[in-house]
């Protein structure tokens, strides 16, 4: 599959003490590339996690939800080229025999091991290559890197996803990493994406969940590639405590404000990696909405702006017609007022006061149009509310990987 245009280089990572990885391949897919992805995590490692809010999830992500009570981890198995989502008892059973294996091999309880797996819906997960991919992974565990593990969890992403960022906790350099896989089947809650991030940070379980629960919000729930939100999204924080920090309980200890800043950064660099790796997108876009009455409202305005097929297609096509835009501010049922209303593209302001601006000239918003990262700005001129949503422009490309996905 071609590179996308909006691709980034993958970042220099180092390791995570008590995280081991070893990937192996199965061949869920007629693929000859690793497809199974174990990680290891030390005794003392605790987690925090977010999961789709479809109605229709996988096993892996019930199990998931169910273990995440006890806020301890210990393994981690990721299937790539199958969803194992839709497939009844038998799919269940799969997902927990593999879940099992991985805690004989590791020595631990089972309800310390997560699962998850992404591909195609309604096929179910192979119970002989899905244990045999858990004792081939496991007999390489150490040898696997975080590029490694990034590229076996991959389905129809065009390139590894990952970033990290440290901060100073009570005197110790903390250190966190996360890896993200998504490219399609993007739209929260949760945006299929599957998120996986490693720290040594010491904390508590509680605090971890809080943290996370704030950064998903401003990140992987603040992106959209198609407005579809999968049956498997799965976001799972692990923290190993091997920092020596001071462990964390609260948001008042020194070093938790910092944590969780690095934490948001983390999330916020992957979601928008995800959004770069749209499905057969050529352009980022970035879509702010001020002056809405709260910031519940901006979101939903912004999200009916980035999910609009006719802004994408405009983008794709860099054509300047912001009135698909108040298009998709008048359908999204939020409080709007049509002649308070504002528009920009890039820095210039094209429509205010239910009206083109005197004067205006497209040239600038033309030549900011043909650039691969698009500024979408609307102010309602209500309240205070804010917020801030990314997506990708709707190209030819995103039907050719769609309607020839299953072959």
């Amino acid at each position: 599959m071609q590179r996308s245009p909006l691709a980034l280089p993958f970042p220099d990572l180092g390791s995570i003490a008590g995280v081991r990885i070893g990937t192996a391949s199965v061949a869920y897919k007629a693929w000859t590339r690793d497809c199974v992805t174990l990680v290891e995590l030390a005794p003392g490692t605790v987690v925090a996690g977010v999961t789709t809010q479809s109605k229709c999830a996988s096993p892996e992500v019930e199990l998931c939800r169910a273990k995440l009570a006890g806020g301890q981890a210990r393994g981690l198995i990721v299937n790539a080229g199958n969803s194992n989502a839709f497939t009844g008892l038998s799919g269940r059973q799969a997902a927990e025999a593999q879940a099992a294996r991985v805690a004989e091999r590791l020595g631990c309880d089972v309800g310390q091991v997560f699962s998850a797996s992404t591909g195609v819906i309604g096929v179910p997960l192979p119970v002989d290559l899905a244990l045999a991919g858990v004792d081939a992974a496991h007999a390489r565990l150490g040898q696997a890197d975080f590029l490694a593990a990034t590229n076996a969890i991959g389905t129809t992403d065009t390139f590894p996803k990952a970033a990290t960022a440290s901060a100073m906790v009570g005197g110790a350099r903390v250190t966190i990493t996360g890896i993200v896989k998504g490219s399609g089947m993007i739209a929260p809650d949760m945006a299929t994406m599957l998120g996986f991030i490693f720290s040594d940070a010491a904390i508590t379980p509680a605090l971890w969940q809080q943290m996370l629960a704030a950064a998903t919000a401003t990140s992987f729930n603040a992106i959209t590639v198609d407005s579809d939100t999968s049956t498997s999204d799965t976001v799972l924080a692990f923290a190993t405590g091997a920092a020596g920090n001071a462990p964390l309980a609260s948001m008042d200890d020194a070093g938790a404000d910092a944590l969780a800043a690095a934490l948001a950064d983390v999330c916020r660099q992957l979601a928008i990696l995800v959004v770069r790796d749209g499905e057969g997108a050529s352009k980022l876009i970035e879509v702010t909405v001020s002056g809405a009455v709260d910031d519940a409202s901006a979101r939903r305005v912004a999200m009916s702006i980035a999910n609009s097929p006719l802004v994408k297609t405009a983008i794709a096509g860099g054509d300047a017609n912001w009135g698909r835009v108040v298009m998709a501010v008048g359908k999204a049922g939020e409080p709007a007022e049509r002649d308070l209303l504002a528009i920009r593209f890039g820095d210039t302001l094209v429509a205010q006061a239910g009206a083109v601006v005197p004067g205006y000239d497209e040239a600038p918003v033309a030549a900011h149009l043909q650039g691969q990262e698009v500024r979408i700005a609307v102010d309602l001129g209500l309240g205070h509310g804010r917020a801030r949503v990314w997506t990708c422009d709707l190209t030819h490309g995103y039907i050719s990987i769609n309607a020839d996905y299953r072959s």
